[in-house]
């Protein structure tokens, strides 16, 4: 029995609301149970300068949690002059995610920056950041196209994540902060709309596994991206 009561292969409750903040060109906060996160997508002309010139544009993504938004206050990121090496690498695994699902040619020499904040942590908040995330991108381009600053729809195909795992010895979907800190085997698992693959994150937390059990990850996995792309296009619909 999982602590939530839910299934093996049951998704906690998701929701997304759109236009969430008033300024941002696209904005939502997506509920993946009681994992809360703000994303807003801002428009740019401007791209780093290593593409200046080439037309392409550029998505990226910054990420940061509440001091509250887990059980014990953490201290400001700000406070101590510098990032973790944790926000680091998920705010790149954000963007690089998000920039498998987008045309740089049809966007056109213009970058768009998604911020995921963190108000509310239950496990999964990386996979819940690159799910809202891409509501925002969507949003912000609908803007472009809307205005006629982008011709052709540079959004290819939705962005979706996930986290699986095996805990107490069962393959589960989607884990929560109980089944996260006790996993034998964590993995995240990032998918456009068509299922292919853009990243896996897996590791032996407390125990190896075997490519059988990666299976059955990678299918308890295409089940909940499945979920997720569906209610992405229904929130932006």
């Amino acid at each position: 029995m999982r602590p939530s009561g839910r299934d093996l292969n049951e998704m906690r409750a998701v929701s997304i609301e759109t236009g969430f903040t008033k300024h941002a060109e696209g904005s939502c906060l997506i509920k993946m149970g009681d994992t809360h996160v703000l994303c807003t997508a801002t428009i740019e002309d401007r791209v780093p300068p290593f593409i200046k010139g080439s037309g392409l544009g550029w998505v990226t993504a910054e990420y940061g949690m509440l001091p509250r938004a887990t059980n014990t206050r953490m201290r400001r990121e700000a406070a101590s002059g510098k990032q973790g090496g944790r926000t680091v690498e998920i705010q790149r695994l954000i963007g690089r995610s998000l920039r498998a699902g987008v045309d740089r040619v049809a966007l056109g020499e213009r970058q768009i920056t998604v911020d995921c904040d963190v108000i509310q942590a239950d496990g999964g908040t990386r996979c819940a950041s690159i799910t809202g995330g891409w509501v925002a991108l969507r949003l912000a381009v609908n803007k472009l196209m809307k205005t006629g600053d982008v011709i052709s729809d540079p959004l290819v195909d939705p962005v979706a994540a996930v986290s699986c795992g095996i805990y107490a010895g069962q393959p589960v979907l989607d884990l929560d902060y109980p089944e996260d800190s006790e996993a034998g085997v964590d993995g995240n698992f990032i998918m456009t709309g068509t299922k292919k693959l853009i990243e896996v994150q897996m590791s032996a937390e407390g125990s190896v596994f075997s490519r059988d059990q990666m299976n059955q990850l990678m299918d308890l996995a295409e089940k909940g991206v499945g979920e997720l792309v569906a209610a992405q296009k229904a929130a932006a619909a």
